[in-house]
Order: C-alpha cells, then sequence, then structure tokens
C-alpha cells in the first residue's frame, strides 16, 4: 500500500520555516510542514491542515513545488508540496509530535545536510520557490 504526503514551503522576509521531528525514526530532524493524507479530505485540504497542525499557520496555497515519488521494500509513497502564502502566522504546535518550529534562510537551510530530514526533498521545494519556478495550482484537479 502507498502513502500520499501533503505540505507546504512557508516564505516570510526572505526565511523559511521548518519543523523539528519528535517521532522516534526522525526525532530531531527539521522537515517542512507535511505528513500523512486523511482519508476523505482532498490534497488541497491536507496540505493546509497538515501545515496548520505542525506550525499553527494558516496558509493559502499558491502553487506547485513538488511532485515527488519513493519506492521502498515493503510500500511506495508519492508528495506534493506546496508554495503558500502565509495568511496568519501563530506559532503553535503539539509537542508529542513536533520538537521546535523555527525560521531559517535559504543559505541555513542549504547547511543543514545532516539536520533535514530528506535533504534533496526539502531543498528541492525550497529552491524552486527560491527560483520561481511553481507550478499553477490549478494543474491539480478535483474529480
Amino acid at each position: 500500500m502507498g502513502t500520499i504526503i501533503v505540505g507546504g514551503v512557508i516564505e516570510k522576509d526572505g526565511k523559511f520555516l521548518l519543523v523539528q521531528e519528535a517521532q522516534e525514526k526522525c526525532r530531531g530532524k527539521w522537515n517542512i510542514p507535511a505528513g500523512h493524507l486523511d482519508c476523505n479530505e482532498t490534497i488541497f485540504e491536507g496540505a493546509k491542515r497538515e501545515v496548520f497542525e505542525e506550525c499553527g499557520c494558516k496558509v493559502e496555497l499558491s502553487g506547485i513545488l513538488q511532485i515527488g515519488n519513493k519506492v521502498k521494500k515493503d510500500t511506495s509513497w508519492i508528495s506534493v508540496v506546496f508554495s503558500t502564502i502565509l495568511l496568519e502566522d501563530n506559532i503553535v504546535f503539539d509537542k508529542d509530535e513536533i520538537l521546535d518550529v523555527k525560521w531559517f534562510s535559504y543559505e541555513e537551510i542549504l547547511n543543514m545536510k545532516e539536520e533535514l530530514r530528506d535533504y534533496a526533498w526539502i531543498t528541492d521545494a525550497i529552491t524552486a520557490l527560491v527560483n520561481n519556478r511553481t507550478s499553477d495550482i490549478s494543474t491539480i484537479k478535483i474529480i
């Protein structure tokens, strides 16, 4: 069975919001706010929910930064990472899920190879935003 991951890159004043994971398999690693799509929700609803649950920010989704696919021994996953417009910057999080939430510059993130949960996945999404390589969100159709 596969998994769908949805999330968003949040930028404010030239910095990007990352969350520090609390779950055991990736404890202490930094990530973009993202998580599993729930049953009976669209990828748009899921991405906004995951961002809110992980950092307390309300966002509007503005574009597609990356669609990823990873195949592992017993499973596969697909991820959709959106660019966002920050609507409400009220940092709160569940300390059982997230250890910390911080703003980082692009240069800091590029130098966090060991600290990021998945370096290429995270930096590719943020680099797409920095380089204005966002795909039109209307490409995704809810059917």
